[in-house]
């Protein structure tokens, strides 16, 4: 076998220990789903080793898919951390053997609390099947590793299997983008559904504002004063009027040399563009890119000018 064949081998061992999984899924996988959809208090995960940090990774993923959940250490329950643990909570203990010191040991301990413990094992007659209100029997695996003595097929087996109840029970739950992004604030994803023009725009003295009135000098020294690339223009009750760019004072300069006292209302734009300032982020920015402008006037219900809003701030905010 070349290098290649190798690690094929790999991928074509784990993935017929998946299918065998998958093909075995029945009764006992849905009576685990239910009891993760139906748990009170949160869904502990626990393992030794390296199906240790396989539940570590299935925890965080129900937490972010919407079921509460942590990662339990089983030698660090040992010495205090059981006591995270409540009588509403569910355990399920991951262990190929089911005979680990450290996941046998606080077996007591959780029946004591009074939480639930659930088996994922691959040994029906192991000391945590027998000592588990419902356990999933892994059928015979084979192991990728050349030695037969890594778990690498078996590992694979319970993050997908951990994957299933988190997803499953997520779908299940009603679980939405929106509820995703509220629990993510710092990726993409929430940052689209979260963040409103409210949070990027630029008001009180940072924002370029005039009376309709004013000369064009006027607008020329709020637009080097406020660099925004654009004066939004209101009446006596500040509601928006019109808009004056840079991009509009660059072609009034090619036409004409002498406008500086001219007054900008015969010259702006008097359908202006506009946003709301409830409006999502992601939206203004979609605006933007649709009309080809690189900012927009912030209004409120009455459209009072409130603020403006620029393309470059809502890129900066890590929204594309």
């Amino acid at each position: 076998m070349n290098d290649l064949d190798i690690v094929r081998q790999v991928f074509d061992i784990e993935i017929n220990a998946l299918q065998k999984t998958r093909d075995s899924l029945g009764a006992d996988y849905l009576k685990i789903l239910n009891a993760v959809i139906e748990c009170e208090g949160k869904v502990v995960i626990t393992g030794m080793g390296k199906p240790g940090h396989i539940a570590n990774k299935i925890a965080v993923t129900l937490s972010s898919l919407g079921t509460p959940s942590f990662y339990l250490h089983p030698a660090e329950a040992l010495h205090g951390d059981l006591g995270m643990v409540t009588s509403q909570d569910i355990v399920i203990a991951i262990s190929f053997s089911g005979e680990s010191d450290e996941i046998t040991a606080i077996i007591p301990g959780i029946h004591w609390l009074g939480s639930k413990l659930i088996a994922i094992s691959g040994n029906a007659d192991s000391t945590l099947v027998k000592n588990s209100e419902l356990s999933l029997i892994l059928p015979s695996l084979k192991e990728a590793c050349h030695m037969g003595l890594a778990p690498t097929s078996s590992t694979t087996v319970a993050l997908v299997l951990g994957d299933s109840l988190a997803v499953a029970a997520s779908r299940i739950n009603g679980f939405t983008k929106e509820d995703y992004a509220r629990r993510h604030p710092a990726g993409t994803l929430g940052k689209k559904i979260l963040i409103k023009v409210s949070d990027s725009m630029h008001t009180g003295e940072r924002n370029a504002v005039l009376h309709v009135a004013s000369k064009i000098k006027d607008v020329i020294i709020e637009l080097s004063i406020k660099m925004l690339g654009i004066v939004s223009l209101v009446d006596d009750e500040e509601r928006l009027i019109g808009v004056f760019t840079d991009g509009d004072l660059r072609r009034l300069l090619e036409r004409n040399a002498d406008t500086y006292m001219l007054p900008v209302s015969e010259i702006m734009s008097r359908s202006p563009k506009w946003i709301n300032k409830e409006a999502l982020a992601i939206s203004a920015l979609n605006k933007m890119k649709e009309l080809n402008i690189s900012c927009l006037p912030v209004v409120d219900k009455a459209m009072r000018v409130i603020g403006t809003v620029r393309m470059r701030d809502i890129l900066h905010m890590g929204i594309m």
